[in-house]
């Protein structure tokens, strides 16, 4: 099995090496866990260690505010885009409709090998508000529809809205990571399907109240050999470091 390394001190000892190549993996957390930071420092090891062309998809920040959060940790996103080696793509989901075609053709003239989407979250969240018999990537509706006629629940357009999107990313040559916010101590996503469907997840929490006090865990790796347990990483001011000690 070929690893795609995430660079981040501990985690790829955690994950044995690091994510499994073209796999999916959700990476959770809790308001303030550290998740768009995490998966920013995955795309920039990407480039400055590995020399892999990466792709961040932000549904929430705009390009100046990330630009903003990458200066804290001294990542230069200007240099990297200017060296080709990195995209960062801001989709305002609440006023674009064809999400896919939109993200297909950014990955077939760029071909990242990482690509980041901060955050899956969003990205549902609007399309379940938008009119979705309109757009053709999530016609698999309708098919539905006239095969099994059920009610259209939020819980059945949410799954079938993710297994397109799904379906979709993995036909793309790169390995991914979609970030998704978490409000209940014992969820895994926010959608409470995501998880079956995606290869691997990372959990991240904040603890309330201790500041600076996070930890990460792997309930689930596809293809892998991941260590089991809770363990505590910080943020320095060169990125994500989790503890294996």
């Amino acid at each position: 099995m070929q690893r795609c390394k995430t660079g981040i001190p501990g985690l790829d000892i955690v994950i044995s090496g690091g994510l499994p190549e073209h796999t999916l993996t959700l990476l959770s957390g809790t308001a303030g866990s550290g998740k768009s930071i995490f998966s920013l420092n995955f795309l920039i090891n990407g480039a400055t260690l590995f020399g892999e062309r990466c792709l961040y998809i932000s549904t929430e920040q705009s390009e100046e505010e990330i630009q903003k959060v990458a200066s804290q940790f001294g990542w230069d996103l200007v240099d990297l885009e200017n060296k080709n080696l990195l995209r960062v793509v801001y989709f305002k989901v609440l006023g674009e409709d064809h999400f896919l075609k939109r993200i297909d053709e950014i990955v077939g003239t760029f071909k990242p090998k990482r690509i980041v989407i901060d955050s899956l979250t969003t990205l549902v969240d609007s399309l379940l508000m938008s009119e979705l018999q309109k757009d053709e990537a999530f016609s698999m509706i309708k098919v539905a529809d006239t095969v099994s006629p059920i009610p259209r629940t939020e819980q059945v357009v949410t799954k079938i809205i993710l297994y397109n999107l799904f379906n979709q990313l993995k036909n793309y040559d790169a390995t991914i990571l979609l970030t998704s916010e978490i409000h209940e101590v014992n969820a895994i996503s926010s959608d409470r399907v995501s998880e079956f469907v995606v290869d691997g997840v990372i959990v991240l929490t904040a603890a309330e109240g201790e500041e600076g006090f996070r930890t990460v865990r792997v309930p689930k790796m596809r293809f892998t050999k991941q260590k089991r347990g809770i363990y505590n990483f910080e943020i320095t001011d060169k990125g994500i470091v989790v503890s294996t000690d």
